[in-house]
């Protein structure tokens, strides 16, 4: 498994090696050592989560204020479009995004640092997208951005098919000012 660095400060990506055969592969998805040698502390992560979701539905763009949370992103089924959003104001990549292809595949994964704003975009019939994450969930810390921020402009794949109404009703960063000043995370 490799590990590499991205444009956005923190934002890792990794990239393990699945080993085909006529049962289908093997692959290993986790390693402590890598997770260590990319940065990581892999005491830190609490919880593991997952979101199975149908072709074109559109999750976020999903953020934890406060100290925020840092995630290891991977979809273990399937393919998802992924975009994280630096919104951490000392960062050099403040207020822009990255995209990755996730894949079921591939079983390729990101870490998305804390202060990042996340979202994905279904693009199989069916993906599973798993999360293991750093912090306990405080719902007094959620903030959902409009996944059609005029500011960002991200070119989503597809016309969302399926949206939770927060996400659907969630304005854009231009309405939540004061929300996006209690992002306290900071550039390590």
């Amino acid at each position: 498994m490799e590990h590499a660095q991205t444009s956005i400060p923190g934002l890792v990506t990794f990239t393990p090696t699945p080993i085909p055969d006529e049962r289908g592969f093997f692959c290993r998805t986790y390693d402590v050592d890598v997770a260590r040698a990319a940065g990581l502390d892999p005491a830190s992560f609490l919880q593991d989560s997952l979101s199975r979701s149908s072709y074109g539905v559109l999750r976020g763009l999903h953020l934890r204020v406060g100290a925020g949370e840092g995630k290891l992103v991977r979809c273990s089924s399937g393919r998802v479009y992924d975009v994280v959003v630096d919104l951490r104001p000392d960062s050099p990549a403040y207020r822009t995004w990255l995209v990755f292809e996730l894949d079921g595949d591939a079983q390729n994964s990101i870490y998305i640092p804390p202060g990042c704003a996340h979202g994905h975009q279904t693009v199989t019939p069916v993906a599973d997208t798993s999360y293991r994450i750093n912090r306990g969930h405080n719902p007094a810390e959620d903030l959902t951005i409009a996944w059609n921020d005029p500011e960002l402009a991200i070119p989503w794949p597809l016309p969302p098919t399926i949206m939770s109404a927060k996400d659907a009703s969630a304005p854009p960063m231009s309405e939540l000012t004061a929300e996006l000043a209690r992002v306290e995370a900071r550039v390590a």
